[in-house]
């Protein structure tokens, strides 16, 4: 029995100071709800947790694309299901124009008409927009195609949904093929003479191509939105999934962090007795010598 190294009084020493670190580390955990709270926790288990974080941020940030892009797609379907309506009543008025039945004043109205709704049907092409993109041509005054529309739906530059490479719904893009068109329909609409009785016959074949061409617009757009509404419905599952996952290595089991805070604390209060045992042993050693 030595009186200079009190080797009983440093291991419990030691043992104390590990105890308490347990102490500090369950306490810490079960603080901040987290089992890791810095890479010295579990090295592996953060790069993974980590690289899942970066996973769900894509996914969330995509699903929210994935949303906005439907919003988009619903607003050029509503609109050119109101261009569609326009053309049905065309139609209806150079059938009604084209039979011999109508008088010559009448057929001024039907063309007066017909021009102000062809004028509705390129002002709603020209309205139809999100935000700052165009659905139904280039931009407010270039009628032409619109730019190729592409959704990003996914953490990689491949994850894509893409409309046709362009919509041009208006007079300039239907039925302009031939002699009569439905732009020359239009510009004949709103001359001083109107549309003539032998054209407004012809013009009813124009109608039924410009229905069919805005039909193939509208199916297009239909087929990208149920692509977008899949791969959300994917996405949301992903998220779910790899949040999941996440949380099983990142988050504290508050139930078990709890029954080790219990014992580090029996643990700590034990070695603390310890160690004033282990400094009280040299005073009995003391005693012998007195």
């Amino acid at each position: 029995m030595t009186l200079n190294t009190n080797i009983s009084s440093m291991n419990a020493n030691a043992a104390l100071t590990n105890v308490g670190n347990s102490l500090y580390s369950s306490i810490e955990k079960l603080s901040t709800g987290l089992r890791i709270n810095k890479a010295a926790d579990d090295p592996s288990g953060l790069a993974i947790a980590d690289k899942l974080r970066t996973q769900v941020s894509s996914t969330k940030q995509s699903l929210h694309n994935a949303n906005l892009s439907i919003s988009l797609l619903q607003i050029a379907d509503k609109a050119m299901a109101e261009q569609s309506n326009i053309l049905d009543i065309v139609k209806q008025r150079l059938v009604q124009g084209a039979t011999s039945s109508t008088s010559d004043e009448g057929r001024e109205i039907i063309s007066s008409a017909i021009g102000a709704l062809l004028n509705q049907f390129d002002e709603i092409a020209v309205q139809t927009r999100f935000q700052d993109k165009f659905l139904l041509q280039k931009n407010e005054t270039d009628t032409d195609k619109t730019d190729k529309i592409i959704f990003v739906l996914g953490e990689f530059d491949y994850n894509t949904a893409e409309a046709r490479d362009g919509i041009q719904a208006n007079t300039q893009g239907l039925a302009k093929d031939g002699t009569l068109t439905l732009a020359t329909l239009k510009s004949s609409s709103l001359s001083a003479n109107g549309i003539s009785f032998d054209d407004m016959k012809g013009y009813i074949d124009v109608l039924d191509i410009a229905l069919d061409g805005l039909n193939t617009f509208r199916s297009d757009y239909g087929a990208v939105q149920q692509q977008v509404e899949s791969t959300a419905k994917n996405l949301l599952s992903q998220q779910t999934s790899m949040s999941n996952a996440e949380s099983a290595i990142r988050d504290v089991d508050y139930a078990k962090e709890s029954a080790s805070l219990k014992q580090a604390i029996i643990m700590h209060e034990a070695g603390s007795f310890a160690l004033t045992q282990a400094n009280l042993a040299k005073d009995y050693i003391l005693k012998m010598l007195t």
